[in-house]
């Protein structure tokens, strides 16, 4: 994994295929990728404000050739990956259905409203403060997908093939793995966080499991995460080893009648102690109660985030 420095900007991964990583993979900050062949590009996702997602198509000119971009897929909807998109015009947009479904819910205006009252939220306020302050929300306008599929869909980049393989629910609803098979290269979306702990929305988490088995399965030499830096098989690896234990151990606990409070608490994160924002352990568990429990109700995003407030300001006082 160290053959790639971690360091913001396009990286080139060999044969017109390329990476562009945002550092340090925390809250918002994350990846895209771009597959070039001709007078064709493919973009993978945009980023979390107009800002951030014009300097990274300044970037790219170059490598694109023409300077425009023909095909943009998003891999899921969380807004760090779709909000860019108002900037890639004249590009067809991809994304899975349930993806397309799931943006409708979470609008950038609604997050530039949440930002704008976080200084009279208290504790909740001064952690949204702490991991989004850094982005602007406003003057995006949702620019939606024109075209959706389900389960997969083929695609031709000049003469390289892109496969668009559909895994979620997992983080999502609707996540989407972008493999350029030629290149044995896979770009993730966030069924990868490399160095940060995973955040499971929607689960199952076996099918989060499953989309790891799958990129273990083929022939892969890059991977390129939602979040985080560059990596190969062992990074699979990993956070198949996280979604497992973090399973376990939740099950033994909700086995024995503790509150998923009590739960995110009690859980030792082990080995995956040193991973970035380890608060994430709040709504994983609160996803897998909902799973094993039957339940289909789910906690308001502005509890979820509360609990991870309260989760990080232990752990802080703590140490």
């Amino acid at each position: 994994m160290g053959k790639w420095q971690y360091t913001k900007g396009l990286h080139d991964l060999g044969n017109n295929v390329y990476a562009y990583l945002l550092p340090d993979g925390s809250w918002g900050w994350s990846n895209a990728g771009l597959v070039v062949d001709g007078d064709q590009s493919l973009l993978v996702d945009t980023l979390f404000d107009l800002s951030l997602t014009q300097d990274m198509l300044a970037t790219m000119q170059d490598a694109t050739g023409t300077g425009s971009i023909n095909t943009l897929v998003n891999t899921h909807a969380n807004g760090d990956h779709w909000f860019g998109n108002q900037l890639v015009q004249g590009a067809e947009i991809i994304a899975s259905k349930a993806c397309a479904e799931e943006m409708e819910e979470l609008p950038p205006s609604r997050i530039a409203d949440m930002m704008q009252a976080a200084p009279n939220m208290g504790e909740l306020g001064e952690y949204l403060t702490e991991i989004l302050g850094s982005f602007n929300f406003e003057g995006i306008v949702p620019t939606h997908p024109s075209r959706t599929f389900e389960k997969r869909l083929d695609l031709k980049v000049g003469n390289k093939d892109v496969q668009l393989i559909e895994v979620g629910p997992a983080h999502t609803r609707g996540d989407v793995l972008a493999y350029v098979p030629g290149d044995r290269t896979f770009f993730t979306g966030d069924i990868l966080f490399i160095d940060g702990t995973p955040l499971m929305w929607n689960g199952p988490i076996a099918n989060w499991i499953k989309a790891c088995d799958l990129m273990l399965a083929l022939d892969v030499e890059t991977v390129v995460p939602g979040h985080g830096p560059i990596t190969d098989k062992r990074g699979v690896e990993s956070v198949k080893g996280y979604l497992q234990y973090v399973e376990a151990e939740t099950r033994k606990r909700f086995d024995a009648g503790m509150s998923e409070t009590e739960a995110a608490n009690d859980i030792a994160l082990s080995d995956y102690s040193a991973w970035g924002d380890a608060e994430r352990i709040v709504v994983n568990v609160h996803t897998l109660y909902r799973e094993f429990s039957g339940a289909t109700a789910s906690p308001g995003i502005g509890d979820l985030f509360g609990g991870m407030a309260a989760w990080a300001k232990k752990r802080k006082s703590a140490s």
